[in-house]
C-alpha cells in the first residue's frame, strides 16, 4: 500500500484519509459491494479510533455528495450552538495551552465548552440517504480497530502530546489515553472497548440512542449539575441539514463546495476567482512571480471577506453577493497588477467505479475532556474554540450553525466527478485546497505531486513558506506589490500539519483512479 497510486477502471474505486487503516476500513467496503458513500461512512467511524484526538462521535462535519445520477448535495451535520445560556449557572469552562515548541496556543475546554454534536446523525441520515449495505457491515471495521485495538503511528503520538493538557485533564480521558498513568505513545496499542460496545449499540439502536435515549441523557444530566449548556430539546431537535453545494467554473471545470453559512468553500471560491485572470502558463511554478501571486489572492480574500462576508453569513444570498462580478471587479484589478498552529480536523475522499464521489471532513475541535461515561466518546470543545466565535466567548446566537472553514471540495468534468479532496488545518484549509487544484488545473501536476507539493499561507502580514521555496531568492526579487503584504517572511524548515493535510482522489484520463494520502498529516490511501 503506498501513498500514492494510479491503477486502472477494472478497480472498485480509492479512498485517501489520514491514516493508512482509515483509508483500508473505506477500500474494504468497496470490495464488499458498497458504494462510495458506505465507504466514506466506515473511514469516518473508523476514524474515531485511529485518529481519536481529531474525529469523534461527539463532533461535526460535513459530506459532499456527487452520486452516478447525478444529484449534488451537501450534507451538513457540524455542530449547533446550544438553545440558551443559563444566567443562573456558572459554565465549565477554562483554558489549556497546548505547546507547540515555537509557539503556545491557547484552547477553551470544559462541559462549557461542548456544542450540539452532529457526526452520528450526520453519518445515519448520509447512510438511509444513498448507502446501501447494511450499517452492521459498514461499522465493523470501526468495532474491530476498537476492540482489538491499533498501533499509534508517528503522527497520532505527536498529536496526543501536543494535546496533552486535555487528554490528561479528566479521569475518564486519562483512562483512555493514560490507561497506565503516563500518556499512550507511538507504538503502543490503543483501544477503546466501550467505545465499541457504544457503536454496536447505535448500530442496533439507531441514532435516537445518542440523541433521545441513554447516552443522551447521561449527556444532559452531567451538563445540567456541571456547568454544560446542552439540554435534552438541544439533542432531539438536532437535524442533518440538505444544502444545495456552492458551485463555480474554474478552467472548463465544475467546482463544487461547502457553502454558507459555513465560510471555507466560499472564500476558497473567492481565491479561485481571482487566480482564474492570471495566465499561469507563462509563470513557472515556485517561481518569485507564483508565490507574489498566491500571497496577493491570500490577502485580498481576507480584505473582502471582512466587507461584507463574516457580518452577513446567515443571510440567504450571502455567497451571490459575495461572488458576484461587482463585488469581484475591484479586487480583480487589484490582482491584476501582480502577474495557526494545530487544526484538528480530519478528512476522507471516496471515489467508486459507478460514477459515486464522496468528500467528508469531520472534527471534534481539540475535545473538551468531558466523556460520556461508560462509552469512550469525547465530545467535541466548538464553543471555546475562538477562531469560531471571533465576537467571544458565550456569545453565540442559540440553535445556530456554528461557521467553520471545514470545505469537502469535488471538481466536475462534464458533469463526472474528476477530483475529491478536503483538509485539515483550521484557518489553513482554504489555502490548502487552493493551490492543490491550482498545482492540478493551472500547473498540470500529478496529483501525486499536487498533493506533496511546498505550500504558503498568508495571514495578517506573515508569509509562511515550506521549504522548496526559495525564500531568499524571494527577497531579492524586490517586489512592489508582495512588500506591502509582508511584515514577517517565515521560512519552515519541513514540512508540517500546519500548511492543512489534504488527501485526494481522482479519476484518470483512461478511466482508472488515482489517489493522494497528505504526508504531513499521516496521510494514506489505499485502492479498491
Amino acid at each position: 500500500m503506498g501513498q500514492n497510486s494510479q491503477i486502472g477502471a477494472a478497480c472498485r474505486g480509492v479512498v485517501a484519509a489520514g491514516h493508512p487503516l482509515t483509508a483500508e476500513a473505506g477500500a474494504e467496503i468497496l470490495r464488499r459491494g458498497g458504494n462510495a458513500f458506505d465507504a466514506a461512512i466506515s473511514a469516518v467511524m473508523a476514524a474515531w479510533v485511529t485518529e481519536p484526538v481529531l474525529t469523534s462521535p461527539g463532533g461535526g462535519g460535513f459530506l459532499l455528495a456527487h452520486t452516478a445520477g447525478g444529484e449534488n448535495c451537501l450534507f451538513d451535520f457540524f455542530s449547533q450552538t446550544p438553545g440558551q445560556r443559563p444566567r443562573d449557572r456558572v459554565p465549565d469552562f477554562y483554558p489549556i495551552e497546548a505547546n507547540f515548541g515555537d509557539a503556545v496556543q491557547e484552547f477553551h475546554i470544559g462541559l462549557g465548552s461542548v456544542a450540539v454534536p452532529g457526526c452520528v446523525a450526520g453519518l445515519f441520515h448520509v447512510h438511509q440517504r444513498l448507502g446501501r449495505l447494511p450499517l452492521a457491515a459498514i461499522a465493523e471495521p470501526a468495532i474491530h480497530y476498537a476492540t482489538h485495538g491499533v498501533a499509534i503511528n508517528g503522527f497520532m503520538a505527536y498529536c496526543f502530546n501536543l494535546l496533552t493538557p486535555i487528554l490528561t485533564a479528566t479521569p475518564a480521558a486519562r483512562a483512555m489515553y493514560a490507561p497506565h498513568g503516563t500518556l499512550l505513545t507511538a507504538g503502543d496499542t490503543f483501544t477503546l472497548p466501550d467505545l465499541a460496545t457504544t457503536l454496536q449499540d447505535l448500530v442496533d439502536q439507531g441514532p435516537a440512542l445518542f440523541y433521545e435515549g441513554a447516552l443522551a441523557q447521561r449527556l444532559v444530566q452531567d451538563c445540567q449539575t456541571h456547568g454544560g449548556y446542552l439540554t435534552q430539546g438541544d439533542l432531539a431537535q438536532y437535524r442533518v441539514l440538505e444544502r444545495s453545494p456552492l458551485a463555480l467554473a474554474y478552467r472548463g471545470n465544475t467546482l463544487l463546495t461547502n457553502p454558507p453559512p459555513s465560510s471555507g468553500g466560499a472564500l476558497i471560491a473567492f481565491t479561485l476567482a481571482l487566480l482564474e485572470k492570471g495566465d499561469w502558463s507563462q509563470i513557472p511554478w515556485g517561481s518569485p512571480q507564483h508565490i507574489t501571486a498566491l500571497a496577493q489572492a491570500m490577502a485580498l480574500t481576507n480584505t473582502a471577506r471582512r466587507d461584507g462576508y463574516d457580518a452577513h453569513l446567515h443571510s440567504a444570498d450571502v455567497a451571490q453577493r459575495f461572488l458576484a462580478p461587482d463585488h469581484l471587479q475591484p479586487y480583480h484589478h487589484a490582482f491584476g497588477n501582480v502577474l495557526n498552529k494545530w487544526g484538528s480536523t480530519t478528512h476522507v475522499s471516496v471515489l467508486d467505479r459507478e460514477g459515486n464521489a464522496a468528500s467528508v471532513t469531520t472534527s471534534n475541535g481539540e475535545g473538551s475532556a468531558y466523556v460520556i461515561p461508560g462509552t469512550q466518546i469525547m465530545l467535541n470543545n466548538m464553543l471555546g474554540e475562538a477562531d469560531l466565535h471571533p465576537q467571544g466567548f458565550h456569545q453565540w446566537q442559540p440553535h445556530q450553525r456554528i461557521s467553520s472553514m471545514m470545505a469537502p471540495t469535488l471538481v466536475l468534468e462534464a458533469g463526472r466527478p474528476r477530483l475529491v479532496l478536503g483538509s485539515g488545518g483550521s484557518n489553513r484549509i482554504r489555502t490548502a485546497i487552493v493551490q492543490v487544484v491550482s498545482n492540478l488545473l493551472d500547473f498540470h501536476l500529478p496529483l501525486e505531486e499536487a498533493v506533496a507539493a511546498p505550500r504558503l499561507h498568508w495571514e495578517q502580514g506573515t508569509l509562511h513558506l515550506e521549504p522548496g521555496y526559495e525564500a531568499d531568492s524571494l527577497g531579492a526579487t524586490g517586489s512592489p506589490q508582495l512588500e506591502p503584504l509582508l511584515e514577517t517572511l517565515c521560512p519552515w524548515q519541513q514540512q508540517n500539519m500546519f500548511f492543512g493535510g489534504v488527501h485526494a482522489v481522482a479519476r484518470t484520463a483512461d478511466g482508472g483512479f488515482s489517489g493522494a494520502g497528505d504526508a504531513r498529516r499521516g496521510g494514506a490511501m489505499v485502492m479498491a
